[in-house]
This record gives structure tokens, C-alpha cells and sequence, in this order.
């Protein structure tokens, strides 16, 4: 079996137990949340996969440090859950669910209509949810599920929320990419399933590549207006986004994980350091690592013609014709 023939081969087992040794000493020297002093009472932030793994623990944070908190999530039940355990773990009833399907434009515009209707300010997005290994599937709105869920739907909630994150500014925008980035591809086909390779990671790759490249052309949109855009890698991290692989992928991770790995809490450190800390104030269209250090993106992600490109491609699709 293919499957087998992959986690058996030498080169990927040797890469694998490398990249988690640096992982492991990427986690010595990172900023701490709990030095942190900043405090978010009456500011409001929405968390998009807030109900499970690094979303919650950025909610949780937030909470924390007072905020009014929006939990941005799929399923109501483990959103509902998620609540119940922020409220208690905080004491903060200043938290809310509202719910949303990313993959669906519908939803997404449902959700921010909604949110326009009821709220009066927003200062902190964070764009987290994201899905990994997902088989082929075509949204109603013809896109491929896993761009749609992890890139073309945040766009669009980011651009819906944008006028309201204009008015209450300072503001800032958090999107957790990821490192893999770097291994990513750019063909605008994919947006609609077309010349994809389902194998492994390759989508979550390139929509994480997207994730860099329209964070970047929205930053320099934002120029002046008091709204900051960057793009967190989180580092490699123990939680459900690999629940779509099949079992023995999941179980060999797992296994080296639980030595090596961060752990959701943990790789929730470098999205809350974008997003509260006061030496990330001002900085904007930039790429941060897993230990909150500044690092460039791929040569994609700094290719200023191609972003503006795929910004406008990703208004288009976007947009309600």
C-alpha cells in the first residue's frame, strides 16, 4: 500500500524526527502570554475555530485578558461546549457563540451580517480554523472544500468585517498559515479543484501559501487606516486538523507528537503575541515563526505582482454576482 510504502521509507522517517527535534527546541525562548500584562477589556475579537485545539486557547486568552469574545464556530454542540469551558475557566460571561461554515460563502456571509447587526466594534480577528486532508469535494459555490475552508472563506469574512475593523481601530488581523507555506504552490485552478493532488498535505500547503500571499496585499491595502494584517506559523502541533488522514498517518504522528510536539496550548502562543502583544503593535504584512520571531515568508509570498493577482482573483470569487 502506498500508505505504507511512505511512513516506511527511510528519508521520510529521518525528515520527520528532524523536523521534530527543531520543533522541540523551538519551543525554548518564546514569548510567555502569562508575563503578559495587556489587557482587552472593552475590546471585542473573534476567533474563527474557537470550539477545539489552538483556537480555543487563543479565545481562552483573550477572555482572560477581558475581552468580549465571538467563538466562531462550525459545530454548535463543541462550540457550545468550548463556551461553557472558557466562561468557567475565566469568569468572564462576555463570551459568545455564533456560528459558521467557512467552506460555504452563504454561511459565511450569513454570519457576518449577523455580527454587523449586533456589534458595535471590532478590534482583534483571528483567522484560524483550517482543515487538512480533505478528499475531493466542490462546494456549492463551485470551489474546492479545502480552499474554501481554509482561504477563500476567511478572505471573505476578513473583507466583510473589514469597514467595521476600519472604525474601531486600532485593530488587528491574525491569520495562522503555517510553515508548510513554504512548500506550497500557486494555480488559480485549484480554487476550483482543477490539476489538484490529494496526496498527503499538498492542498493545505498551497492554501496555506494563499493564506501568506493575500495577508501581505491586505496589509498594504490597509496602509493608514489604523489595521494591521499578519501571518502566524503556530509550529507543528498536537490537534484534530489531521483527523482526515487515514488512521496510520494519524497514529505515527501522534506518536511522535506526543514526544516532540507543541501542544495546543503552546502553539497558540505566536497568534495571541500577533494579536495582544505591545511590541507587535503597528507591525503589519509580515510572517511570524512559532517562537513569535519576525522570519521571511516563501519568495511566493514576497512576490508583491502576484499578490495583488490573487487578491483580486480572490475578490472575485468572492463577490455575490
Amino acid at each position: 500500500m502506498i500508505w505504507f510504502d511512505i511512513l516506511c521509507h527511510p528519508v521520510w522517517a529521518v525528515s520527520t524526527a528532524l523536523l521534530a527535534f527543531v520543533v522541540r527546541l523551538q519551543r525554548r525562548g518564546s514569548w510567555d502570554p502569562q508575563a503578559c500584562t495587556v489587557q482587552l477589556k472593552g475590546k471585542t475579537a473573534v476567533v474563527t475555530g474557537a470550539n477545539t485545539g489552538i483556537g480555543k486557547f487563543i479565545a481562552l486568552d483573550f477572555a482572560r485578558r477581558g475581552a468580549r469574545v465571538i467563538l466562531a464556530c462550525r459545530s454548535e454542540a463543541r462550540g457550545t461546549a468550548a463556551l461553557k469551558e472558557i466562561r468557567e475557566k475565566t469568569g468572564n460571561s462576555d463570551v459568545h457563540l455564533r456560528l459558521v461554515d467557512l467552506s460555504s460563502l452563504d454561511s459565511v456571509r450569513e454570519f457576518a451580517k449577523g455580527f454587523l447587526e449586533e456589534e458595535k466594534a471590532l478590534h482583534i480577528l483571528v483567522n484560524n480554523a483550517g482543515v487538512s486532508g480533505l478528499p475531493r469535494q466542490i462546494t456549492k459555490d463551485g470551489l474546492d472544500a479545502s480552499f474554501a475552508t481554509n482561504h477563500l472563506g476567511p478572505f471573505l469574512l476578513t473583507s466583510l468585517l473589514l469597514d467595521l475593523m476600519k472604525r474601531s481601530a486600532p485593530s488587528r488581523i491574525v491569520t495562522v498559515s503555517s510553515v508548510n507555506h513554504r512548500k506550497g504552490e500557486v494555480d488559480f485552478s485549484h480554487f476550483h479543484g482543477e490539476n489538484l493532488s490529494y496526496f498527503m498535505d499538498k492542498i493545505y500547503n498551497n492554501t496555506k501559501l494563499h493564506n501568506v500571499i493575500c495577508t501581505n496585499e491586505l496589509a498594504r491595502r490597509l496602509q493608514g487606516t489604523g489595521v494591521t494584517a499578519n501571518s502566524v506559523h503556530p509550529g507543528i502541533v498536537m490537534t484534530e486538523v489531521m483527523r482526515h488522514y487515514p488512521l496510520i498517518v494519524r497514529c505515527l504522528f501522534n506518536f511522535i507528537g506526543f514526544f516532540f510536539f507543541k501542544s495546543p496550548e503552546e502553539g497558540a502562543v505566536s497568534p495571541i503575541y500577533c494579536a495582544v502583544a505591545e511590541e507587535t503593535e503597528g507591525i503589519t504584512g509580515k510572517y511570524f515563526d512559532c517562537d513569535c520571531s519576525l522570519v521571511l515568508p516563501a519568495p511566493l509570498a514576497r512576490d508583491t505582482a502576484l499578490a495583488v493577482k490573487d487578491f483580486e482573483i480572490c475578490e472575485r470569487l468572492t463577490s455575490k454576482l
